[in-house]
């Protein structure tokens, strides 16, 4: 049993195995996709694989489509060359369900598979082809948060955006360069309409992806580069629209106790595949049965039925109440909490932190009693509906290989979101004072115990990829596990940081709480877990 066309020729020996397979004439479809595609998306990750693709194959299956994905591969061209063509653009999705049961489903919704590669004439060439296509109604992107940032961490243009600015849309280097010359194309063959779909877990995401491409389009209308009608064309929202939306589906790293789900199935060729990028990319992937995508209707050149596939359509201002609820509140800075505190404890599955009762208190707490408060009902989701499945379904599913030391990735760049909305809502609030939050000040002396890179028991521990580890971690590095430490002398200049905090946590009056909480942390061998139990 192999995943490829070959391989999957032989349809009774995959559904005696269980594995749903697809539906529809997957020749003709390749045939239609290639002559007049509509959707193209960027980043041939985990995520598209488990979410987009398979809503594509439900909605081919249905009859709703005809045609399928292309799909372009921006940051780590391996993906294509050592995922994707081996398998014939074929992925298995493995559905793990909170009840113990397993979904398996071969997708076979993408029809195409590019490296986003300028110095690849073919590629790119067939990339500029698709762009000038009347039929191209969309670009999805999932390139993560710092895909659509032109600056590095510490806020310093990169190299290859300066030289792209430069040299112009022939040839770029960087990942947005590359779409905006993508971009300048369709301006050139008339401009002609498209939506260009942020689906990253980020805040108002269709407007990071505008800021990039408006910075490139300025920049080459500036030194002559390209046309000032390219920038007009970028700024015409009936032809090129950045409509924001909200993902949510957890979908972590392939499993080894999935492959061997599959390999027990007689599955061949599961070997997963580390890129010289550092890459982690398998034939299969997993993922959690619940999923949720909410994008505003903004489609200058009209769209397909994807509602008929559980996505929703809605307005900018219903899609920002939405992504705040669940960004701001009702999942990430539970997700938040659990990463931090689960990486000190020793924890190794998130599910597993669900298990322990200060840990479901603390998160508890957060979602209903701190972050509920300061919610705005979008109408679509219910907020307490959603705190619900997430603390009742999701995180608790032991069938989900998630780990914290995942989610505790990029801390810095999401305190400010996950916890700082919910502190600057309580300030601004005539009915809610600052003060009353008590555990959302205990994550953040949490995170900075955790960039200690020791746990509970003093061992020391890896600290998951952040861009300001540099910066945060040597104001830590003279704290040890003992009392009486002067916390304010060490710590205060990152109280003040707002890019981390959102606010100044001076200012908002927190500081000294942070500091007192992170004075118990670090008493001594076991403080953690004294001073959850204590407070939560």
């Amino acid at each position: 049993m192999r995943i490829n066309e070959e391989g999957l020729m032989n349809r009774a020996q995959w559904e005696e195995k269980g594995y749903q397979l697809p539906q529809f004439d997957r020749g003709a479809s390749i045939v239609k996709t290639r002559e007049n595609p509509f959707w193209i998306h960027f980043g041939a990750g985990n995520l598209f694989r488990a979410f987009h693709a398979n809503v594509a194959q439900n909605l081919l299956n249905a009859g709703v489509i005809d045609r399928g994905i292309v799909v372009a591969e921006g940051f780590d061209y391996e993906i294509v060359e050592k995922m994707n063509r081996p398998h014939d653009d074929y992925n298995i999705l493995v559905t793990l369900k909170a009840n113990g049961t397993v979904e398996k489903t071969v997708v076979g919704s993408v029809m195409e598979s590019l490296a986003l590669d300028s110095d690849n004439e073919a590629a790119f060439g067939r990339l500029k082809e698709i762009f000038t296509k009347d039929s191209l109604q969309m670009a999805t992107f999932t390139i993560t948060e710092k895909g659509y940032s032109l600056v590095d961490g510490k806020g310093v243009r990169l190299p290859a955006v300066t030289a792209d600015f430069a040299a112009g849309p022939e040839k770029p280097d960087s990942y947005i360069g590359k779409v905006a010359s993508l971009l300048y194309t369709r301006y050139q063959a008339g401009e002609k309409p498209i939506a260009m779909v942020s689906t990253d877990n980020c805040s108002h995401n269709g407007d990071k992806l505008y800021a990039a491409i408006d910075a490139f389009a300025k920049a080459w209308a500036q030194n002559g580069k390209a046309e000032q009608g390219f920038v007009d064309y970028i700024n015409d929202k009936s032809k090129v629209s950045f409509p924001w939306s909200m993902i949510d589906k957890i979908t972590p790293r392939p499993d080894v106790s999935v492959e061997k789900i599959l390999l027990d199935d007689g599955v061949e060729e599961l070997e997963p595949v580390v890129t010289s990028k550092n890459t982690y990319v398998a034939p299969f992937v997993n993922a959690e049965e619940t999923e949720y995508l909410v994008i505003e209707d903004a489609f200058p050149n009209g769209r397909p039925e994807l509602e008929k596939g559980g996505l929703m359509f809605t307005t900018r201002e219903t899609v920002d109440k939405v992504e705040k609820m669940k960004v701001c509140t009702c999942l990430n800075p539970l997700h938040t909490a659990l990463a931090v505190f689960g990486c000190i404890l020793g924890y190794q599955k998130i599910s597993d932190e669900m298990q322990d009762t200060e840990l479901v208190k603390l998160v508890e707490t957060i979602g209903y009693k701190e972050g509920l408060p300061v919610v705005v009902n979008p109408g679509i989701l219910d907020p307490k509906e959603f705190i619900d499945t997430v603390l009742q379904v999701r995180v608790p599913n032991p069938f989900m290989p998630d780990t914290p030391q995942r989610i505790a990735t990029d801390t810095s760049q999401k305190l400010a979101i996950r916890f700082g909305e919910t502190i600057k809502a309580y300030a601004a609030s005539d009915k809610l004072e600052v003060s009353e939050l008590k555990l959302i000040p205990l994550v953040f002396a949490g995170w900075l115990r955790y960039l200690m890179a020791v746990d509970d028991e003093g061992n020391a521990f890896a600290l998951s990829p952040d861009p300001l580890l540099d910066t945060v971690c040597p104001y830590v590095a003279g704290l040890t596990l003992t009392e009486g430490q002067d916390m304010e002398a060490a710590v205060g200049e990152v109280l003040k940081m707002k890019n981390i905090f959102g606010v100044d946590l001076y200012e908002v009056g927190m500081a000294g709480t942070v500091c007192r909480y992170l004075s118990e942390l670090t008493a001594g061998k076991g403080a953690v877990r004294k001073t959850l139990q204590k407070y939560v």
